[in-house]
C-alpha cells in the first residue's frame, strides 16, 4: 500500500496531465473549452484513478463530453504514464461532478429564503410592538412596585415570626415551654 501523501501527488499530477491534454492534445470536437477537470482521486493501491469533470452548457454537450472522454482515455492514460513514471500507470474512470448542480440548487434556495425576508420585512413594515415600543420596565417602575409590595406586610402588627405567646420560648430564646 502506496502512503496518502503519494497517492495525493499522483492525483495532482493526474489532473494536471488531463487538463493540459484536453486543452492542448485532443482534437476531438466534443472535447472543447468547455470541459474543466475539477478532483481527481487516486486509490490506496493506486491501480485506479478518478477524473472528476464538469461541463458548461446543455444536456446533449454533457454527453457529447463522456463519450469523448471515453473515446480519449486511452491516450489520456498513456499520457499520464509518460508524465508519472509509475511502474503501474492507474485505470482512468471519468465521471461528472455534480457541483454546479448542486450550487444551482443551494442558490436557488438562497433566492428563495431571500423573497420570504423581503415578504416579512412587507409585513412588519407598518406594525407596532404588541407590548408597547418598549415593554421592558423601567427602574422607577420598579422602585414603586416594591414599595407597594412592603407596606402591607407592616400592617400586620410588626410581629416577625412566631405566635408571640408568652411561655413559649419564641422571643426569649429559652426553648422552655410553660
Amino acid at each position: 500500500m502506496a502512503d496518502n501523501a503519494r497517492a495525493k501527488r499522483l492525483a495532482d499530477l493526474i489532473r494536471e496531465v488531463v487538463a493540459q491534454k484536453l486543452q492542448r492534445g485532443i482534437k476531438d470536437p466534443r472535447l472543447g473549452t468547455h470541459v474543466t477537470i475539477t478532483d481527481t482521486r487516486v486509490t490506496g493501491d493506486l491501480r485506479e484513478a478518478t477524473v472528476f469533470y464538469t461541463v458548461y452548457g446543455d444536456d446533449e454537450q454533457r454527453a457529447d463530453a463522456a463519450a469523448g472522454l471515453e473515446s480519449a482515455k486511452g491516450v489520456l492514460r498513456s499520457e499520464v504514464g509518460r508524465a508519472a513514471g509509475v511502474k503501474f500507470t492507474p485505470s482512468l474512470t471519468f465521471v461528472a461532478d455534480a457541483l454546479p448542480d448542486t450550487s444551482k440548487a443551494i442558490e436557488d434556495l438562497l433566492d428563495r429564503a431571500r423573497a420570504s425576508d423581503a415578504k416579512v420585512r412587507e409585513v412588519s413594515a407598518g406594525a407596532d410592538y404588541a407590548g408597547g415600543a418598549d415593554p421592558y420596565r423601567k427602574p422607577e417602575d420598579d422602585t414603586d412596585e416594591a414599595a407597594e409590595a412592603a407596606e402591607p406586610a407592616q400592617e400586620d402588627g410588626g410581629a416577625a415570626g412566631g405566635t408571640g405567646a408568652p411561655g413559649t420560648g419564641d422571643r426569649d430564646g429559652g426553648g422552655t415551654p410553660a
